[in-house]
């Protein structure tokens, strides 16, 4: 779900777990994210993307294997 702060929200939650990568918006109204860090640490964001910010409506959370890109912090990025 888009216009809750979904993107803020997770960028601070991943930046408190210790994670780099990023979050965008995309054009179907879904979120994307990527998570690299520790294995336990991403659980932890995965899970608190099930209920994320108190205004959203998560429906579903989807992960799957990534490759690192690189990502040096955590950010957010335009809509793809």
């Amino acid at each position: 779900m888009q216009a809750v702060g979904y993107r803020w929200w997770a960028q601070g939650e991943a930046g408190r777990l210790g994670l780099s990568g990023w979050v965008r918006n995309r054009h179907d109204g879904s979120v994307e994210l990527l998570a690299i860090g520790d294995a336990a640490a991403i659980d932890r964001l995965a899970e608190a993307c099930r209920a994320g910010p108190r205004a959203a409506a998560v429906s579903a959370v989807i992960a799957s294997e990534a490759e690192d890109d690189g990502s040096q912090g955590f950010e957010e990025r335009a809509t793809a």
